[in-house]
């Protein structure tokens, strides 16, 4: 499970007796946080809790993050990142595109589907510096290390915008309960749709498998105590092999089911708001994928969790909070994520290259 350390407890959001029982676990022999809370996925890490879960454990945690080693040779996403958004299953419905060009769909009653791919395709432009804060991490330095030596490959600022392309897979139904394979293979599936069938293709690709409302992949929903996760196709628990390389994915289930466990008006109140979460949780994805790609090779702080678990639910505005920033796209609520030059979390940063 991803811990907030800087999330305040909401009064009535959690009994004393979770309180505990998440304290009595934390400390007992072997168990990490990230082991915490029902997280689905045994080689942790990488989700996404939902709001009353983050605060149940949250812990202060100043410990920045360091360098893993990368896995299969990868760390980070070095080159401009590029990001294939795939709706996955006939529950989508029918097809159309609105005025902006961005693909609609029949089976989306909250509007997710362009306001994903607007998110997307604003990262990179407008000057923004959120991506900003992610380009001082890179590769090829010592496993361990919690800064980067001159010349060393960091994270890319995305190049003009971050969406590659939108695939609507209406071919079967998704599952009810997508297992992490379903959802791996579904990631192998929409590479060779893109044409990415080699590793140098997805080497700074990452697949974003949407699942329809109504579903729970891997658990998602409210006893799932997560709100999304990403990994890549080489871990066990997935086992999706596949002769295109490592594939980087995130399973990014219909948050708004879950309203505001998952973000909803976390910063923007009334209608503005209902799709905070949308943007927040995976804008959190998307940073933790591009500083960890193969997971977890990238950079991670002693206790597993990444650059923006460490700011998750962090409340909101100032230097670190969750606000809206700012894309050639519109305004879209997002996290501020971690930055070890200056040990906090950051929602701005200046670019690194």
């Amino acid at each position: 499970m991803h811990l907030s350390p800087g999330r305040a407890i909401r009064a009535g959001a959690v009994t004393g007796l979770a309180l505990a029982a998440a304290l009595t676990f934390l400390a007992s022999p072997g168990a990490s946080a990230n082991e915490y809370a029902g997280k689905p996925h045994p080689f942790g890490g990488r989700s996404y809790p939902t709001h009353a879960h983050a605060a149940a454990a949250a812990r202060p945690n100043r410990n920045n993050l360091s360098y893993g080693g990368g896995v299969d040779g990868i760390g980070v996403t070095t080159g401009s990142p590029r990001v294939y958004v795939v709706f996955y299953g006939s529950q989508w419905g029918t097809a159309g595109t609105d005025a902006n060009g961005y693909v609609t769909l029949s089976g989306d009653p909250k509007g997710m589907a362009p306001r994903l791919q607007a998110m997307y395709k604003g990262l990179g432009t407008n000057g923004e510096l959120w991506s900003g804060v992610m380009t001082q991490y890179c590769e090829g330095v010592a496993k361990g290390s919690q800064t980067c030596a001159s010349g060393t490959a960091h994270v890319a600022y995305p190049t003009s915008n971050a969406l590659a392309g939108v695939w609507v897979d209406t071919s079967a139904a998704s599952p009810g309960t997508a297992t992490a394979r379903q959802l791996g293979d579904e990631a192998v599936r929409a590479a060779g749709h893109f044409g990415n069938t080699t590793a140098a293709a997805n080497r700074n690709a990452q697949y974003v498998i949407v699942s329809p409302t109504g579903t729970h992949p891997d658990g998602f929903g409210p006893s799932g105590q997560f709100c999304a996760w990403h990994d890549y196709n080489g871990d066990p628990y997935v086992g999706s092999p596949s002769s295109y390389g490592d594939i980087a994915f995130t399973n990014a289930p219909y948050v708004t089911d879950l309203g505001t466990s998952c973000g909803q008006n976390y910063v923007n109140s009334g209608a503005a708001g209902t799709l905070d979460g949308v943007t927040i949780v995976m804008g959190h994805e998307y940073s933790e994928t591009i500083t960890d790609q193969n997971p977890a090779g990238g950079w991670t702080d002693s206790r597993g969790s990444e650059n923006a678990d460490k700011c998750a639910w962090n409340g909101v505005g100032g230097t670190g909070g969750a606000q809206n920033v700012s894309f050639s796209t519109g305004s879209f609520a997002m996290q501020g994520t971690w930055s070890n030059d200056s040990a906090n979390c950051r929602i701005s940063h200046a670019i690194v290259s």
